[in-house]
């Protein structure tokens, strides 16, 4: 599901889930717990990277559509942690984007300082309106603090995916390379992130986070009930089924 690997003074964190890195509550459970471990040993730096060609397609919707409101109350506070646990990370995080990052996969990239993305077919975005529900309140926080307000609005409300060579333009990808040098390339870009002394990184990037972070802490409770509550409700279940179905038929 996940496997550490170390490269000198940075850490290698794959996802192995399936195909497709499909987010389900075992997964981000494992992965909150993870990331904690790896903030508990410090390393120089973090890559999160993938095998196959897929590094994320989002959120497991056949396990939801499955575990019905019940699954949903439990995976969903587990979505949330470790999405804010990857960005709140106090050293620097590079994500090594192999294909497609949606939805949630698009998190686990933004969630990071650097994007490094490969050059070829890959999609980025967050077509969560598309599939009929609501987005996590960190999951707005971290796009608007990658993209902009203005970025953010169209991405969401349009629920659009962009090729990753396009995403460049719009702030939610940094570098593009070869596939076949993804790693690499990531690597070096930890690297220079982490030659900056760790306890100046790990201020300015609180920083930089601060806006995101207080509106968290005094909007995010009201508003993650609500969106557990909508994602509950019957009609966005059958909206949640009636997505998933037409997807595997693809």
């Amino acid at each position: 599901m996940l496997r550490r690997e170390v490269h000198g003074d940075v850490e290698v964190l794959w996802l192995e889930h399936g195909k497709a890195n499909a987010m389900d509550l075992e997964f981000c459970t494992a992965l909150g717990s993870t990331l904690r471990a790896i903030r508990a040993d410090g390393p120089a730096a973090l890559v999160l990277a993938a095998r196959g060609s897929i590094y994320s397609a989002g959120v497991d919707l056949p396990r939801v559509v499955e575990g019905g409101p019940d699954y949903v109350a439990r995976f969903l506070p587990a979505l949330s942690d470790a999405i804010l646990e990857l960005f709140t990370l106090p050293l620097p995080t590079v994500a090594a984007v192999n294909g497609h990052a949606i939805a949630g996969g698009c998190l686990l990239a933004i969630g990071c300082d650097h994007v490094v993305a490969a050059t070829g077919n890959g999609r980025i975005g967050v077509p969560e309106l598309l599939v009929g529900v609501p987005f996590p309140a960190v999951g707005i926080e971290i796009l608007r603090q990658r993209a902009g307000d203005a970025v953010t609005r169209s991405l969401v409300l349009s629920g659009r995916t962009e090729s990753l060579a396009d995403a460049r333009a719009l702030g939610l990808v940094d570098e593009l390379g070869p596939a076949e040098s993804l790693l690499t390339t990531a690597l070096a870009a930890a690297r220079r992130l982490a030659a900056v002394p760790s306890a100046t990184y790990a201020l300015t990037k609180r920083q930089l986070a601060a806006p995101a972070l207080e509106r968290l802490a005094r909007d995010a409770a009201r508003d993650d009930a609500e969106v557990r509550e909508i994602w509950r409700r019957p009609e966005v279940q059958d909206s949640l089924r009636t997505f998933a179905q037409r997807t595997l038929r693809k």
